[in-house]
């Protein structure tokens, strides 16, 4: 949980969300309001899957040290 909290990231996306949430309820309803909503959860899915990634190919590394090599 912590990677995700501290990752920037995501921090940057929640942030975006937050100011979609301000920008809804005070905004005037037109057009944009549903592709700022859009772009929010946009980034944050990017933001998530990034974090994804990097764990994952952290996880490779730590199994294989040797960098892939191998019958050296």
């Amino acid at each position: 949980m912590r990677k995700y909290l501290f990752n920037g990231a995501v921090i940057s996306a929640a942030i975006g969300l937050w100011t979609t949430i301000q920008s809804s309820k005070s905004g005037p309803r037109d057009w944009r309001v549903p592709l700022m909503w859009i772009n929010a959860g946009i980034s944050l899915a990017l933001a998530v899957g990034a974090v994804l990634q990097e764990t994952r190919e952290a996880s490779e590394r730590e199994s294989n040290p040797a960098g892939g090599r191998k019958g050296r």
